[in-house]
């Protein structure tokens, strides 16, 4: 993406995408041309791998629509190497405090904000053919913090003033998880979690997202506040879509 679609990235506005969780860059390539404004290629439960990332970027370029990587962990070269690859933004699972923040923060950025590595000769620079006279020019990643556990929606107001995160984004299978698997701990229902979190977002100026599995709950959500929101995926839509079939065909 150029610096102006960057930009609209940070927009105060609702921002649709989806998962995409097969490692398909044909899928890639339709959820890209449908108009989507982002995705997100999973590798932290996606069935690709990491070698599977790199020609789904190539599938998406162009398209006018954000990609954005969940890497499976907060390590340094993973989140280095999607963004040389070309990913426009990154989403970090499980960050529960705003010293992981602070973490994922400094392993996307390049100096003096951050630790990240660079490489004039990186696919995100055309091979070398677009690397900018002024190296402050290059646009920084989007950066979602995904607030998964309880811990992490108790210290939800902290990560979002962490400098370099953009967007506190709900992991609900997680955070569900856990409010259940430690009920003990849990100070608030999921839906105190939501409102805690959006409220959190909000105080600090930055974005909230979440994904979302049905569009009945779209309205609910977002009138909390949440603007980065995710339908589905793309195993679950064809999973319904062989299940309707079978329903539909057998008796």
């Amino acid at each position: 993406m150029n610096m102006t679609e960057h930009a609209q990235l940070r927009e105060p506005k609702t921002h649709l995408g989806t998962w995409l969780t097969i490692g398909s860059p044909v899928i890639a390539e339709l959820a890209a041309e449908v108009g989507l404004d982002w995705l997100l290629i999973d590798l932290e439960h996606g069935c690709g791998s990491e070698a599977a990332l790199f020609p789904q970027l190539q599938a998406i370029r162009n398209a006018g629509t954000a990609a954005i990587v969940r890497v499976g962990a907060p390590h340094p070269d993973l989140i280095l190497r999607a963004l040389d690859w070309g990913a426009d933004g990154i989403m970090v699972p499980h960050v529960s405090s705003p010293a992981e923040a602070e973490a994922c923060v400094q392993a996307a950025h390049y100096p003096p904000r951050g630790r990240r590595g660079v490489s004039r000769s990186a696919r995100a620079y055309g091979y070398g053919l677009r690397w900018p006279a002024d190296p402050t020019a290059l646009p920084a990643p989007l950066l979602m913090a995904q607030i998964e556990t309880i811990e992490g929606v108790e210290q939800a107001p902290a990560i979002a003033r962490a400098d370099g995160i953009d967007v506190l984004f709900v992991g609900p299978a997680d955070l569900n998880f856990d409010l259940q698997a430690r009920p003990a701990l849990a100070v608030h229902t999921y839906e105190g979690c939501l409102q805690r979190v959006a409220a959190a977002a909000a105080e600090a100026g930055k974005a909230c997202g979440i994904l979302v599995r049905s569009a009945a709950d779209l309205q609910a959500v977002q009138a909390l506040g949440y603007r980065w929101l995710a339908m589905g995926s793309d195993l679950a839509l064809l999973r319904e879509g062989f299940r309707q079939i079978v329903g539909k065909t057998k008796p």
